[in-house]
């Protein structure tokens, strides 16, 4: 093997290297803003005499039209398609009842899904388009973001090590085989590796991560902040007790058949027992705040809100039934839904001396009266402290009175339009569901799936072709789709690229490789295995993964050889621990959970850094067993 000897060049880029590795992990800047600083120095740099393979500047920015952060844009816009119709809500609320609400259950389910999807598609796709469904789950569970995303990400990356079209370095493996192969002879040419072969590795990865986190996730994983969408059910009963002194909470209830009350009506039930009743399902039909003139019929379920003491005396004493959690109004009371609000009647409003009962209210504004504020004093069907229950449905508005609602979040924004009202809570989801486009964006979804598996399309075409389909079908607008792309963790990888680029086109890398593997020399095979995994596992973080398998793979070959080792499993080995990227937030996957989750490169380096180890181990371990 032809000695590399360093270079001006190469000591620049290891510079560059070094201080971006300095400022990821010190976070002095943001790390997206980091990356674009180091982007514009290399550009600078390779304007200098000498320097002048460091980059070419007439296309430093290609990164930002590169296959993969073109695909990341896509697979955003896509999930987030998916996700405008509520079909990730829905599968949100399908896994937690599947799994509970401990995050001890929560993460086997979400991980080792997404590790089966991402076998088969970009794993950054299948992070991306479960980032919502575990987004809704930490709203509804109370459980922070930041101890839900890493795990579902690295499992994502561990997914793609189950088949060989499940990440680039492995589809790009055989072809670097047969390359390898014209220059060997006959008896030593490697088969290629079929579509399963890496299963039983990949199965063995994905396993790892999800032991690692259920078991130790409690000390690696950050504490974080609860995070999410509107306001949880909990924030909703601290809410109302910190603010109007209403200690309720949301309980759902089965009225049996043949229950006294059949007949009677809902506002009834609220004054002989000072609840609410803000929700109703009969016979598979869910009512969100159903006419309290409604007559009750039986075996129907009730979402209630009222004090916990009222509720079991209701209970006890009326012969209903309290279910432990919400079950079948699970979604509708969800916090990415519904949620409380404020709003106050102006002066000249048209509903001033009218009362909810006159103007149907339910039925008009979609939204439950929960109270009435006026003159410091807050009036209300449940009782408080300093005042006796209040039949709110029956006391005319004034102008000033603020009114408390329980609305969804859509009800809401189309009474921020109203006039009669001034809608004051503006921290909620103002947008609106379309579930009447969940086939289209299914059916644009399975299109660019299916392009991606049976076809020779650039991935990032196959996934714009899903994207564009969304937004034909008005499944989202332009404007939608914009908004859903993570600007920041497209400009960190679109600026990384470039000095990936420069690492492998300045012979920076080979560099690196020949030092390492000079050390190696006279090794045991199993050893040069080894360090074969970490050099790939240190390449894998400084730049593309399909770079780094490019460069090793001829390489590993050699040394097998050399060493008499097979050369096959050397390149495998190379391929399969390109994913092994976990410390630091370069990978697209690590970069897009990110921003989201509030994650800090010290917490990569924390959690990653085990998971990086674990990796290495049982991938040569069951590599050995297999092959």
């Amino acid at each position: 093997m032809e000695t590399i000897s360093l270079t001006l060049e190469m000591s620049v880029v290891l510079g560059l290297l070094a201080l971006t590795v300095f400022l990821f992990v010190s976070e002095v800047v943001r790390i997206d803003f980091a990356a674009i600083m180091v982007m514009v120095l290399l550009g600078l740099l390779s304007q200098l005499p000498g320097l002048g393979s460091l980059a070419d500047v007439s296309r430093l920015f290609d990164g930002l039209a590169s296959n993969a952060v073109v695909s990341i844009i896509a697979v955003m816009i896509i999930g987030a398609g998916l996700d405008k119709t509520g079909l990730m809500s829905n599968v949100a609320a399908l896994i937690l009842r599947r799994g509970g609400k401990t995050e001890t259950r929560i993460i086997p389910i979400v991980s080792g899904t997404v590790g089966i999807i991402s076998s088969f598609m970009q794993n950054v796709g299948a992070a991306a388009l479960f980032l919502p469904v575990v987004s809704r789950i930490s709203v509804r569970t109370e459980l922070p973001l930041s101890r839900l995303l890493m795990p579902m990400g690295f499992c994502a990356i561990l997914g793609g090590t189950m088949t060989m079209v499940g990440s680039s370095p492995l589809i790009l493996l055989n072809d670097l085989l047969n390359s390898a192969n014209q220059s060997l002879p006959a008896d030593q040419q490697m088969a290629p590796f079929g579509l399963f072969s890496v299963t039983p590795i990949g199965i063995c990865l994905v396993a790892t991560g999800i032991l690692y986190f259920t078991f130790l996730g409690r000390w690696v994983l950050p504490k974080g902040n609860k995070t999410g969408d509107g306001t949880s059910a909990q924030s909703l009963k601290d809410y109302l007790k910190n603010i109007y002194g209403l200690k309720t909470d949301i309980f759902e209830v089965t009225i049996p058949a043949g229950h006294p009350c059949v007949g009677e009506t809902f506002d009834d039930l609220m004054q002989r027992y000072h609840v609410y009743v803000i929700g109703s399902a009969y016979h598979g039909q869910r009512w969100f705040a159903p006419v309290i003139q409604t007559e009750i019929t039986a075996p129907c379920r009730l979402a209630i809100l009222g004090r916990q003491r009222v509720i079991h005396q209701m209970v006890e004493e009326g012969g209903f039934i309290l279910h432990d959690d919400l079950d079948v109004f699970a979604e509708d009371y969800a916090a990415t839904k519904s949620g409380v609000a404020e709003m106050v009647i102006p002066p000249g409003s048209a509903v001033i001396g009218k009362c909810a009962h006159d103007l149907v209210f339910r039925k008009t504004y979609g939204a439950s009266l929960l109270a009435i504020h006026r003159d410091e004093e807050t009036m209300s069907y449940v009782e408080t402290e300093d005042h006796a229950p209040t039949p709110v449905g029956e006391v005319p508005f004034h102008a000033g009175d603020t009114l408390v609602i329980h609305s969804t979040w859509e009800a809401l924004t189309r009474l921020t339009r109203d006039r009669n009202f001034v809608v004051v809570t503006t921290d909620f989801p103002q947008e609106e569901l379309r579930p009447k486009k969940v086939i289209w964006a299914l059916i644009f979804f399975l299109v660019a799936l299916g392009l991606i598996l049976f076809s020779d399309l650039r991935l990032s075409l196959c996934l714009l072709t899903g994207a564009v389909g969304m937004i034909l079908t008005k499944v989202l607008d332009i404007d939608d789709a914009y908004n859903a792309v993570s600007w920041s963790t497209v400009f960190l990888l679109a600026s990384l690229i470039p000095l990936g680029q420069a690492v492998q086109s300045t012979g920076t890398a080979a560099w690196i490789a020949q030092q390492i593997l000079s050390l190696l020399e006279g090794w045991p095979i199993w050893s040069l295995q080894a360090g074969i995994a970490v050099l790939a596992t240190i390449f894998t973080l400084i730049m593309s993964n399909v770079g780094a398998t490019v460069l090793l793979v001829p390489l590993a070959v050699s040394i097998a050889f050399a060493a008499g080792g097979d050369p096959a499993i050397f390149a495998l080995t190379v391929a399969i621990s390109t994913s092994n990227s976990f410390l630091i937030p370069t990978h697209q996957v690590n970069a897009l959970i990110m921003g989201p989750a509030g994650y800090k490169v010290i917490d990569f380096v924390k959690s990653g850094g085990v998971m990086t180890i674990l990796f290495l181990i049982v991938s040569l371990v069951v590599m050995g067993v297999v092959f």
